[in-house]
C-alpha cells in the first residue's frame, strides 16, 4: 500500500509540474520584432502601432493564447535580434527565402507580393536593365536589396527607412527605388512625381512569421493551424480589404 501511495504522489507531482509549465508558457510575453515605418504592413498612426501584420499577430495571439509585446527596430536588425534572443519572433512583411531559413524558422506564408521599380516622372526608364550604373535606393536587409544588386554596375544605397528612399527619389538625389508593390502604392499617394515602371516576382515564398531556430516548434504548429483557419473563415480576407491589399 505504501508503494501505491508513493506512485500516486509522484504521478500527482508530474501532473502539477506539467500544468505549471503550461501555465508558464501561456503567461510568458513573447517579444515581437517589427519595423514600424512600412505602411500598409506596419506603421504608427496617432501614436498607435497599426497595419496588416499587426492585426494578424494580434489575432493569432488571441486564438493561440499567447501574449505579445512589440519591439520596434530597423529592418536589418530584426534577424540578428531574433538570433540573439532579444526578441522571440518577427512579423514585418518578411519574405520566406532559402537564405533566411538557414537562420530562422518560418510559419506558412500569409501573403505574397511583388517587387516594384519606381522612378521620378522626369526619367525615361522603361525596363529593369535601364538601371545599369544608376543609383538605386532600397530598404536595408530587404529582398529588394538583393534584387537591386543583381543589376549590372548599379550603385545600391541601402537605407534603414523606405521613407528616406522616396524623399531622395522625389528630390532626384537617386535614380530609382525598389520596394514591394503594396508599400509602393501607399507611398505613391503622397508623391505624385514618382511613378512605377517595372514589376516582377520577389522570388520568395511569400511573407511568413519568423521564429528563433528550433525553439518554437509547438507554437509554429499552432500558428500555422490558425493561419489556415483565418484564411478559411474570412478573417485574413477582412484584413486584406482593410489595408487595400486585394488585387
Amino acid at each position: 500500500m505504501k508503494k501505491l501511495y508513493v506512485v500516486l504522489a509522484l504521478f500527482s507531482l508530474l501532473i502539477l509540474g506539467a500544468c505549471s509549465k503550461q501555465a508558464d508558457n501561456q503567461n510568458k510575453v513573447l517579444k515581437v520584432g517589427i519595423e514600424a515605418s512600412y505602411p500598409p504592413y506596419e506603421f504608427i498612426q496617432d501614436g498607435k502601432l497599426s497595419g496588416f501584420d499587426v492585426d494578424i499577430i494580434e489575432e493569432l495571439s488571441k486564438r493561440a493564447n499567447f501574449k505579445i509585446e512589440f519591439v520596434n527596430m530597423s529592418y536589418d536588425a530584426l534577424i540578428p535580434a531574433l538570433m540573439g534572443k532579444k526578441i522571440d519572433l518577427i512579423i514585418s512583411s518578411m519574405g520566406i527565402t532559402p537564405q533566411r531559413t538557414q537562420n530562422v524558422d518560418f510559419s506558412i506564408s500569409y501573403f505574397k507580393d511583388k517587387n516594384v521599380y519606381l522612378k521620378h516622372k522626369d526619367s525615361d526608364f522603361l525596363q529593369k536593365d535601364d538601371l545599369k550604373s544608376k543609383n538605386i535606393c532600397v530598404l536595408l536587409g530587404s529582398i529588394q536589396e538583393n534584387a537591386a544588386k543583381q543589376i549590372l554596375n548599379a550603385k545600391v544605397v541601402a537605407n534603414e527607412s523606405m521613407l528616406n528612399c522616396f524623399l531622395s527619389l522625389d528630390a532626384k538625389k537617386t535614380d530609382a527605388v525598389v520596394t514591394d508593390k503594396a508599400s509602393a502604392m501607399n507611398f505613391l499617394k503622397q508623391y505624385p512625381n514618382i511613378n512605377t515602371f517595372y514589376e516582377e516576382d520577389d522570388g520568395s515564398e511569400g511573407f511568413g512569421i519568423a521564429f528563433r531556430k528550433n525553439e518554437f516548434k509547438d507554437l509554429i504548429f499552432k500558428v500555422n493551424q490558425y493561419l489556415e483557419e483565418m484564411k478559411k473563415d474570412g478573417t485574413l480576407e477582412k484584413f486584406l480589404v482593410k489595408y487595400n491589399l486585394k488585387d
